[in-house]
């Protein structure tokens, strides 16, 4: 495998906390990197969580609930760290099957992939500003493309560019990882962008996304079927657009979904639908099952 300067370092920090997504049981839990303490946070909720990030500074955890996924009844959540004081901050009825959601510290902002929405959406850290940034159709018959459905996102904030996914049908290997400006283009809007690229296209099913911005490289999973499927991808993000053949770093997940990256940390956590939750180094050199039998597990998020 090629190496990164990160590739090089311990993976031996057990300092931060890892959150993640029990779908099946309503949940949401916190672990130690180590998978030594697991805590549940939020418990009850039935209606398929599934993107988590977490705002350390304010003390809040923010979430995603998908809803059913035919109808337009998705919302964002919040609480604190702690489980306490849950809110809804994106009502029912703003946003259809919320997936991935990203936090965007500078700004005050959240970013979120809208699967049956087949759109890209934003909003401040209270709901309001709802956004749409990128529109793949309208309507039932749209709808009926599963390629148009959008379900991972990442963020470089200080780049000013979106990442996102788009699954398409189970594997077909027509999945594609798209990248934008964060700002729809003057005189645009979200249907008529001329700044979208397909940095990758033919993957098998790339679900989540997370960027390591100091060494340049973007990640992801991909559920799907083996060699290529289910497995966590990197790629030089500064690479010409479809110029470069991703690298495998890590196989043999069980339906794979949620990824987050401690860069400082050389380390990189992930989720599967088969209910166990995994770190690894950068390079995939290292790895271990930190958690298993957890229910069906969606996202991930990372803090220190």
């Amino acid at each position: 495998m090629s190496t990164t300067p990160n590739d090089t370092k311990t993976t031996a920090n057990k300092s931060g906390r890892v959150y993640f997504i029990d779908a099946s049981g309503g949940r949401l839990l916190s672990v130690d990197p180590d998978g030594s303490d697991v805590k549940e946070l939020v418990t009850g909720r039935h209606r398929i969580p599934d993107g988590i990030v977490v705002d350390v500074e304010h003390g809040h955890i923010y979430w995603t609930e998908m809803g059913i996924p035919n109808k337009e009844d998705g919302s964002i959540e919040r609480a604190n760290i702690d489980g306490s004081h849950r809110v809804t901050i994106v009502p029912d009825g703003k946003t259809f099957t919320p997936k991935q959601l990203q936090l965007d510290k500078r700004n005050g902002r959240l970013y979120w992939c809208d699967r049956e929405g087949m759109r890209v959406m934003r909003s401040n850290l209270d709901g309001s500003h709802l956004e749409t940034l990128i529109q793949n159709g309208h309507g039932e018959a749209d709808r009926a493309d599963l390629t148009r459905w959008c379900v991972g996102i990442a963020i470089d904030v200080q780049g000013g560019k979106l990442y996102w996914t788009q699954k398409g049908i189970d594997n077909a290997g027509v999945g594609r990882i798209f990248r934008a400006g964060l700002d729809i283009p003057k005189g645009e809007t979200p249907t008529s962008r001329s700044d979208i690229e397909v940095l990758f296209d033919q993957l098998p099913e790339p679900i989540d996304l997370d960027l390591d911005l100091e060494n340049r490289f973007l990640y992801w999973t991909d559920r799907g079927d083996p060699p290529r499927g289910n497995t966590v991808s990197r790629a030089p993000i500064d690479a010409a657009p479809q110029s470069v053949e991703p690298e495998i770093v890590f196989t043999h997940l069980m339906e794979g979904i949620g990824l987050a990256l401690d860069v400082p940390g050389n380390r990189m956590f992930m989720a599967d639908l088969g209910g166990s939750l995994y770190s690894a180094s950068l390079d995939g050199a290292t790895h271990k099952t930190l958690l298993a039998v957890q229910g069906n597990l969606t996202g991930v998020a990372y803090t220190d």
